[in-house]
């Protein structure tokens, strides 16, 4: 089975129905102090596509899903994201278009808002990083339309923004920014209202898919790495994005407080990273742990061949020294458990963290069934691994309160249980993760493999 006609079998196939289910079944017993609402965004297509060999997992429209927990109980609720080009299908009641490219003449480009959902100055945002955010209503799931900030920005906005802890802003970027497949990008700042502060555009040294980015207390770091996107390419019938190693990657670097006026482009070597799990700055250093590839999975060489070789990421230490001229980038791994999702306890998002969490496998040819804990500190890792059959999604931390030391909660994860054909969102105890959920909150559906969510306290939501 090739990678398109596996992301839509078993817990990659789409779901047909939006739901609420304001009373779930309780296995243990949730913790009082976890009082908010779990978002999660995943590819689901309204339609089927004609032609499974040019669907992509990355194309599906978005679907949230929302487990929201008060007083020891949880309801459950999804919603399509309806943008342009979902109300255009709906209409037509078909699949308009296939493929990574752009949708056909006639079907609004306002992307499917597939990738990531987050809260910030009172919006709930489903993002996809091709295009503009889409707001939803934080409570019914109704979608709001696409949100520019009042004209403020245009064109992409990443998956992967980051709201620095101390002050409340929020940092972007896009690529592609130019047009489809140019190797401009944007770089911009929102405040804690949500008033944007910057937005500035510079070219980088080629078209990548850039997917994530680094930000520390004062920088931020561009990994521009060789899965590129061609136009040409794309309309000579070759993939739109492919694998290119012998370009190299290059790492770009500006401070916050003097935007792209900073900017400076250092050399890496060739590998690929969806994913970061934090920044921060040692001295005049700039670290950064991401989940590193050789080579990314679902992506061909240029020429429509796979690459050969391990296509699995590990977490990875990046530390770029600008002070040291030629050898200003390096890097060293961290841990050999093959994974992805990485996330922290976002209170340190920017700032040198002890903690972070991944998804991984057990088996090198199975699927993410083990939430690993680690405790960088110590060089130290906790594992909790799924029955047989059953998958995991990316584990998000929840802080035990406010002032709970770093690493101090849990972990929730959507569990997909294989033989029974449905999933469950699971609790994880960060001082014992080994020993299993403390809590398991039962759906009687599937929850389709997805991508990212976030944990929105109740005392954050609108």
């Amino acid at each position: 089975m090739d990678d398109a006609s596996r992301t839509l079998a078993g817990n990659f196939a789409p779901i047909s129905f939006e739901a609420d289910a304001p009373h779930l079944p309780v296995l243990g017993e949730l913790p009082r102090g976890l009082a908010g609402t779990l978002y999660r965004n995943g590819p689901n297509p309204q339609f089927q596509p004609a032609d499974p060999a040019r669907h992509h997992w990355f194309i599906g429209d978005g679907m949230v899903h929302a487990f929201t927990i008060a007083d020891g109980r949880a309801s459950y609720r999804n919603r399509w994201v309806r943008t342009g080009k979902f109300q255009a299908e709906a209409a037509a009641g078909r699949l308009l278009g296939a493929g990574l490219g752009p949708p056909p003449e006639g079907v609004p480009d306002s992307g499917v808002a597939n990738t990531n959902i987050l809260l910030h100055a009172g919006r709930l945002l489903a993002l996809e990083e091709g295009h503009l955010p889409i707001e939803l209503d934080p409570r019914s799931l109704a979608t709001r339309g696409a949100q520019d900030f009042g004209g403020a920005i245009e064109g992409p906005f990443t998956a992967h923004p980051k709201i620095d802890p101390a002050t409340g802003e929020l940092v972007f970027f896009g690529y592609s920014s130019g047009g489809p497949l140019v190797p401009r990008m944007t770089y911009g700042t929102l405040d804690r209202t949500g008033r944007v502060t910057r937005f500035e555009a510079f070219e980088a040294p080629y078209c990548s898919m850039v997917h994530d980015f680094a930000v520390t207390d004062r920088h931020v770091l561009f990994p521009v790495l060789p899965l590129t996107g061609s136009l040409p390419r794309a309309m000579n019938g070759g993939p739109p994005f492919a694998w290119e190693p012998a370009l190299g990657g290059h790492i770009g670097l500006i401070r916050r407080a003097e935007g792209i006026a900073s900017l400076r482009w250092f050399r890496a070597e060739s590998c690929y990273v969806f994913h970061v799990l934090n920044a921060w700055e040692d001295g005049e250093k700039i670290v950064a742990d991401v989940m590193q590839y050789d080579a990314p999975p679902l992506f061909p060489l240029a020429d429509g061949s796979a690459p050969t070789g391990d296509r699995s990421a590990r977490l990875v230490r990046w530390t770029l020294d600008p002070a040291a001229g030629s050898d200003a980038f390096s890097r060293a791994p961290l841990d050999d458990l093959a994974g992805e999702f990485p996330r922290l306890d976002e209170r340190r998002a920017g700032l040198k963290n002890r903690h972070g969490a991944i998804v991984a496998k057990s088996e090198a040819d199975g699927m993410p069934d083990t939430i690993a804990w680690f405790d960088l500190a110590a060089g130290h890792r906790t594992l909790y691994t799924l029955p047989a059959g059953d998958a995991a999604s990316e584990p998000v931390f929840v802080p035990r309160g406010a002032d709970a030391a770093e690493g101090d909660g849990w972990l929730l994860a959507v569990a997909w249980r294989g033989a029974e054909h449905r999933s469950d969102l699971i609790v994880l105890d960060t001082q014992g993760v080994d020993r299993g959920p403390v809590a398991t909150v039962q759906l009687a559906h599937r929850v389709p493999f997805g991508f990212h969510g976030n944990f929105v306290g109740a005392e954050s939501l609108p």
